[in-house]
């Protein structure tokens, strides 16, 4: 079980989830294959140097190629996010994407209770 975060390192995640979400959207639907890419959750490591960033993917048809393309991009990311937040934090924290599958699970609910 995870210990409960600090409130420091809460605030990096939200601060990391904005930036990543305008990074991603600034590159534009186009380089994910037109799929719409939401940052829905960030969660970062006692010592920050680790950040889980969750994302969903619309339609989830495309779910496979946007994880490659975000696993390619990594670095590039990175990069870009180093430059945003070089005045807040002394290290950027390495990224490891996820897909958050909550909508999916959502759905699938949603359809159960329909039947």
């Amino acid at each position: 079980m995870e210990a409960p975060a600090s409130t420091r390192q809460l605030k990096v995640a939200r601060e990391l989830q904005r930036d990543l979400a305008e990074i991603i959207r600034s590159r534009g639907m186009a380089v994910f294959g037109g799929a719409m890419v939401t940052v829905s959750e960030v969660r970062v490591s006692p010592d920050l140097s680790i950040a889980k960033v969750y994302v969903s993917v619309f339609p989830s048809a495309k779910q496979e190629e946007v994880m490659n393309t975000l696993k390619v991009e990594n670095r590039s990311l990175r990069g870009e996010l180093g430059r945003k937040v070089a005045k807040q934090l002394r290290i950027v924290p390495e990224i490891d994407f996820y897909l958050d599958t909550t909508l999916d699970y959502a759905e699938h609910i949603d359809r159960l209770l329909q039947q």
